[in-house]
């Protein structure tokens, strides 16, 4: 499985609708910048066919150092969530839909 970059999905949309590659860094840009400043005001971002992210909080808990065995106090936080949709999910599910489950069952997955 090969990682992608946001450069290669510029290219990728540059290439297919025919613009240059500024302007569809652009508007990557400004896709990605407007999801950070939704999530950071706390909104959940809904996309149909896709999935769904949200922020979430987690309580504070009890831990324990794995090196010296001690108790410590882990404070509460904000988590990122996400939740496929169903759509997405049976797309995975595909073997049809470009060989994902063929480059994960070389890793061990399936």
């Amino acid at each position: 499985m090969a990682t992608v970059t946001k450069k290669e999905i510029v290219d990728r949309i540059a290439d297919a609708n025919q613009v240059n590659r500024a302007t569809a860094k652009q508007i990557v840009q400004a896709f990605l910048d407007e999801i950070s400043n939704s999530l950071i005001r706390g909104n959940r971002l809904e996309f149909r066919d896709f999935g769904v992210f949200e922020v979430r909080p987690r309580a504070a808990h009890k831990a324990q150092n794995p090196k010296t065995l001690e108790a410590v106090e882990v404070p509460g936080r904000l988590r990122l969530r996400f939740k496929a949709s169903s759509t997405l999910k049976k797309r995975l599910d595909d073997p049809t839909s470009n060989g994902v489950k063929a480059s994960l069952a070389g890793r061990g997955a399936s």
